[in-house]
């Protein structure tokens, strides 16, 4: 009976023990938080959810992002965009939905891919026969500023906007025109 005893409390113990340290990682903050960042004209809304990688001293594009290859852009989940009606993307027409955001970074200009493939995991399953469209856009510089988180923010002036990735001393511009709604 009191081996029964001893045995009840150490599984116990053990259970304890275990849910303890999942609530404790469950608590510790990503390394790349989330973020979301939005942009609305009239009746259309734009919402991007990405997560953000930190420099942390290592070097950012054509190292830990290397050039030429297909990236999540950003961390963690595959970035999504979501558009409650069309609007232009880098001259495109893009579908109301939600896609996902992939980029193709080079030294010169980055390949931007909206691909229809939604909830992916980085860009390990990326897809490119479900790509809905790709666009280049040239690369520029943050002048001054360095970037230590990756950051995607939207420089918007009426129907038309840019979306803006920066991160160290890169800074992309993607441009995007919403559509008056028809009446």
């Amino acid at each position: 009976m009191v081996q029964t005893t001893y045995r009840i409390l150490i599984l116990l113990f053990l259970v304890l023990t275990a849910e303890f340290a999942a609530a404790q990682q469950a608590l510790k903050p990503r390394l790349s938080p989330t973020a979301i960042i939005t942009a609305k004209y009239k009746d259309t809304y734009i919402k991007i959810t990405y997560c953000q990688p930190h420099r942390r001293g290592r070097e950012v594009f054509g190292k830990l992002v290397p050039f030429n290859e297909v990236w999540r852009t950003g961390a963690n989940e595959a970035t999504e965009i979501t558009l409650t009606h069309e609007a232009y993307i880098g001259g495109n027409l893009i579908p109301a939905g939600t896609y996902t955001l992939f980029t193709i970074p080079g030294q010169e200009k980055w390949t931007i891919i909206i691909n229809k493939e939604n909830g992916l995991w980085g860009s390990y399953n990326y897809n490119a026969k479900l790509d809905l469209l790709r666009f280049d856009v040239p690369v520029g510089d943050t002048g001054n500023t360095a970037y230590e988180a990756f950051t995607m923010m939207f420089d918007q002036r009426n129907n038309v906007a840019d979306l803006l990735l920066l991160w160290d001393k890169t800074k992309i511009s993607i441009p995007i025109q919403f559509i008056e709604p028809k009446i």
